[in-house]
């Protein structure tokens, strides 16, 4: 498969700017593989295509307050600093992007805070734009922390293109999200509320939580044209045996198992057994989905609108097969639906 099959044209006004102003009210195109029909929804409708005993997994990871402003030493320039994650507790050493790369070298000290009262020192380069950071500070390991996301902002996406709001601390959030570490949302779940998860539990649907924190590998060009020579970021991902059986026991019963994002879906294809039951797992995953591929545990899929050439976009044509999500997008794009972080979602049954 080649890169160049997932190329689109997305008109910018259709990227979403901000959330719908409920987070169920989003717009929700429903896409059946077998009959080939293409319905148009509110996100909400989706319990209409869950039953008793059907499973939902939910990716629970939560994203912390990742961008932060420093000041370079001596100079004064202005850096931004992206956390991507903690290396070590104890030394607080942290691995990180730095922008503009080219003035950050080893050795180099970097200010934070109004007073200055956050220093960190560049000890490493780990690619053009990373650097390892060992944060000067000598309070405790809370302290510290507590001054660090209160000096860092919500890590919206670059291309949604404006200024952070205070709205996105919570928006750009699911309201299951529980264990810190994404640096990046998983945002087909930022559509369910707290009424929609209720009227889906009276209904007699079950829920499963895996977590993966999401690295900023989501948002990598992919820049190889034969898609098989890409290599995915790690990224962590937790299973635990209490959410394998859930999912399992769906499986078993001939269940809908529906991924709630690309997340999902790649945390479960990560750790499956020949059976296509699901194990436990604690570790990493690089697992790359994209057409032609078999699909072992989750038989229904809910997703956004993704960009062109995006590793998300390939993940949802694998699931729901090429020709019908490149006429799926093509729809998507006449009919004004909303793309991106912010943007309406897909469900594939």
């Amino acid at each position: 498969m080649k890169l160049s099959k997932f190329k689109y044209n997305l008109p910018e006004e259709l990227i979403a700017l901000h959330p719908a102003e409920n987070r169920d009210e989003s717009r929700l195109m429903v896409l059946n593989r077998q009959t080939k029909e293409i319905e148009h929804k509110i996100f909400k409708d989706m319990i209409n295509y869950f039953d008793d005993e059907d499973v939902m997994v939910f990716n629970n990871t939560k994203v912390f307050p990742a961008r932060l402003y420093g000041n370079k030493e001596k100079t004064g320039a202005e850096i931004e600093v992206f956390l991507l994650r903690e290396l070590n507790r104890e030394q607080r050493l942290w691995d990180v992007l730095v922008d503009p790369a080219r003035k950050i070298r080893i050795g180099n000290k970097l200010y934070f805070g109004d007073d200055d009262n956050l220093v960190a020192e560049v000890i490493d380069n780990t690619t053009s734009r990373g650097r390892t950071l060992r944060f000067l500070y000598d309070g405790s390991y809370e302290e510290f922390k507590e001054t660090l996301y209160g000096m860092g902002e919500t890590p919206i996406p670059s291309m949604i293109g404006r200024k952070v709001v205070p709205e996105d601390r919570e928006r750009y959030q699911t309201i299951y999200a529980k264990h810190e570490g994404a640096v990046a949302a998983p945002t087909a779940g930022m559509h369910f509320s707290r009424e929609l998860m209720k009227r889906l539990e009276i209904k007699g649907v079950d829920f499963s939580e895996i977590t993966l924190h999401v690295g900023l590998g989501n948002f990598r060009q992919v820049d190889v044209e034969d898609l098989t020579k890409h290599k995915m970021d790690s990224e962590q991902i937790f299973i635990t045996e209490e959410a394998t059986k859930i999912i399992n026991a769906g499986k078993d019963k001939k269940k809908r198992v529906c991924a709630v994002g690309t997340t999902v879906m790649r945390t479960l294809e990560s750790s499956v057994s020949t059976y296509g039951h699901v194990k436990p797992f604690e570790g990493w995953t690089n697992k790359f989905i994209f057409p032609p591929y078999e699909f072992q545990v989750a038989n229904a899929m809910i997703t956004n609108f993704h960009l062109p050439l995006s590793t998300l976009m390939m993940m949802a044509a694998g699931f729901g097969g090429y020709d019908f999500i490149m006429e799926a997008y093509e729809v998507a794009v006449k009919e004004k639906y909303r793309f991106g972080t912010y943007g309406d979602a897909m469900l594939i049954i």
